[in-house]
């Protein structure tokens, strides 16, 4: 339901984005014995802020957690048709 949310949302943003604009892409993670989280911040032109929160179902170590917040901001920054990104 989230997700179907999040994509209603995002198809009301104007259709065109400029391909010399840079969109910033933030990660953050962490993992413990109770769970792993990871949060995603993607930046972009206009105060356009898209924020999501993972939780993982598996074991990760802290780098783990990393690189695995990184592959979903990158999917996600994919998924908006973002051509230039900074990580």
């Amino acid at each position: 339901m989230k997700a179907q949310f999040l994509t209603e949302f995002l198809t009301g943003l104007p259709p065109v984005i400029e391909e010399k604009t840079t969109w910033l892409l933030s990660v953050d993670g962490s993992s413990n014995r109770k769970g792993s989280e990871a949060g995603v911040i993607l930046k972009g032109p206009g105060q356009i802020a898209v924020k999501q929160s993972i939780r993982f179902g598996f074991t990760t170590s802290n780098n783990q957690t990393e690189y695995e917040a990184l592959i979903a901001g990158l999917r996600l920054a994919k998924d908006l048709g973002v051509r230039n990104l900074k990580c």
